[in-house]
């Protein structure tokens, strides 16, 4: 195929995935009582699963401070606009998480025609691993990271005559970016497994930089989360596990490259570093 052809079928890969988000928005935007009465607001209640779960294992461990009685605040509307914003925008970002395994479908069918037979036999079941570990992560996000750190903001006070009366579009973006960024950030594996497969990384390339890996790591974390040292901690402990597991992951794709090039191409491995 031509470079122009490339573009071409780029193009209506790039459509139709644009086309299940559109669909799949519609859909959330039409089921405003679930996606935003239920699923976007619930952190915002005390009868939300997580803290229900809180309460209940409180009682086992006869610790009355992990139980979520109450939250202390009210989200407000102060803009005209501000709540069909909200709604477009939350099912719009509805309408991408729905439709993420088949955009990532779409994708890998573009790039995978160019690898090679090795290659795409190695990759075999990315999508399932990539969709597994971005609904993990939105998982994640939603039920732990999310609810934790909006009791924790909305229970820190300077003064009790200081009331928590949240902007709608700030309870919204902040509920929208802990699920997003826990999403992408629990890809990590699958792109240590890339880079491994183009050589540009090794494992003991990921255990001599694990220190700084970790300074990263928290830095990142610092940003994408509210500023407070527990939602910090709580989305760093998984990314963390993460990266060990991304090098074995690495360790894993050398030794079947170097196993490869030994028995396919007669020739030693170009990545000699499996340990």
């Amino acid at each position: 195929m031509s470079f122009l052809d490339h573009l071409e079928e780029l193009r209506w890969h790039l459509v139709r995935s644009m086309l299940a988000v559109v669909v799949l928005s519609v859909l959330a935007f039409l089921s405003k009582e679930i996606i935003f009465g239920q699923i976007i607001l619930g952190p915002s209640r005390t009868d939300f699963w997580t803290y229900q779960a809180l309460c209940q294992l409180s009682e086992i461990l006869h610790a009355k401070f992990l139980c979520v009685e109450e939250l202390p605040f009210i989200i407000q509307n102060r803009q005209m606009t501000a709540q069909f914003t909200m709604h477009i925008a939350s099912s719009v970002v509805a309408g991408v998480i729905l439709a993420f395994p088949y955009i990532f479908w779409e994708f890998w069918r573009f790039i995978s025609p160019g690898l090679y037979h090795n290659e795409r036999k190695a990759s075999r079941g990315a999508v399932f691993f990539v969709t597994f570990l971005f609904g993990l992560g939105i998982t994640f996000g939603y039920f732990l990271l999310s609810p934790i750190s909006i009791n924790f903001l909305m229970n820190y006070q300077l003064d009790p005559s200081i009331l928590n009366e949240i902007d709608l579009t700030s309870y919204v973006n902040t509920v929208i970016m802990l699920v997003l960024s826990s999403g992408l950030m629990f890809q990590l594996p699958i792109v240590v497994f890339f880079l491994s497969k183009a050589g540009i990384v090794t494992p003991q390339f990921l255990r001599n930089y694990r220190k700084h890996a970790i300074v990263v790591i928290l830095i990142i974390s610092a940003i994408i989360t509210p500023p407070d040292i527990f939602s910090q901690v709580l989305i760093s402990l998984p990314i963390l596990l993460l990266y060990e597991i991304s090098i074995q992951v690495s360790r894993f794709v050398i030794k079947k490259e170097r196993k490869y090039w030994e028995e396919d191409e007669d020739t030693p491995a170009p990545l000699d570093q499996i340990q």
